[in-house]
């Protein structure tokens, strides 16, 4: 293993939210992020409602250049997505124009690298309204920061008391194998690692990665048609942990339980048993 590079984080950076952007919801661009996630209920597909991760669309542009105010620029390849958590106030719907701004709120340093907490927040723009927080946690291998500040993420581990217990729901999904191409253009990240093999091999994976956010878009389909398949809008908080990538043409197998009336815990595996995606969290407002 090579040895940690020690380096400084911009620790002054952090809390100082960037100048709101707009961004002005098209139906053409719900529907196309349904298709790239193979999400085939009704109202997602329809364009009628925005799917859960496609949260992560408006302020998505805006991520990287206040990322590049916190991070040096020789380790910003040496990212990975460590945790996604949503909270959902309002659904997105077409025509809607949305004001969207961002902020480090965090920077931990640990034995194997340094963790980045971000925090962004859409509002309708024409009343203000919040419609989704959202906290990623970025992950820098072998870089540790000289200084920390600010907090970590909010806690979603998977209730150990649950984990023996009968799951409400075993789902079953495969990945296509052009799906890092479709997803790609309709969620607006052009990483290499998920379009280029020979990039992909060059920074020591097996080849093109499915996109986290693509996998984690899965397991919400999984999770609402479990939780609340007659009302999509019921669901409030969607939270996992990226434990490893999963590859186009695999098959993946999530395992939902009921840790509480309204919330479902949940993990996912590939079909070598390896488990994607941990500390999966979906909780839902009581049905009325």
């Amino acid at each position: 293993m090579s040895t940690p590079t020690t380096t400084a984080f911009n620790v002054d950076a952090l809390d100082q939210w960037t100048e709101p952007r707009e961004f002005v919801v098209e139906r053409d661009r719900l529907v196309a992020y349904a298709q790239a996630t193979n999400d085939d209920i009704p109202q997602h597909a329809s364009g009628d409602l925005a799917s859960p991760v496609f949260n992560v669309v408006p302020p998505f542009e805006g991520l990287f250049p206040l990322i590049g105010t916190l991070v040096p620029n020789e380790v910003l390849m040496r990212v990975v997505h460590g945790m996604q958590d949503f909270r959902f106030h309002r659904p997105i719907t077409p025509g809607m124009t949305l004001s969207v701004r961002g902020a480090g709120i965090g920077i931990q340093a640990k034995s194997s690298g340094t963790t980045l907490v971000v925090k962004s927040e859409t509002r309708d723009a024409a009343d203000g309204g919040l419609v989704c927080e959202q906290l990623m946690t970025s992950f820098f291998r072998g870089v540790i920061a000289e200084a920390g500040g600010g907090v970590g993420p909010d806690d979603h581990r998977f209730p150990e008391d649950v984990r023996g217990t009968e799951p409400v729901a075993v789902v079953e999904q495969r990945f296509d194998d052009d799906q890092t191409f479709r997803y790609s253009p309709a969620s607006g990240d052009p990483m290499p690692i998920h379009l280029d093999d020979d990039f992909a091999k060059s920074v020591g994976l097996p080849g093109i990665i499915i996109h986290g956010l693509c996998t984690m878009a899965f397991t919400s389909v999984a999770a609402i048609r479990t939780g609340s398949p007659e009302d999509p809008t019921r669901l409030k908080r969607l939270a996992v942990r990226f434990n490893r990538p999963a590859l186009p043409g695999q098959t993946i197998t999530t395992t939902l339980h009921r840790s509480a009336p309204d919330t479902l815990v949940f993990e996912t595996v590939n079909d070598a048993g390896d488990v994607v995606i941990k500390d999966g969290l979906a909780q839902f407002a009581p049905a009325e």
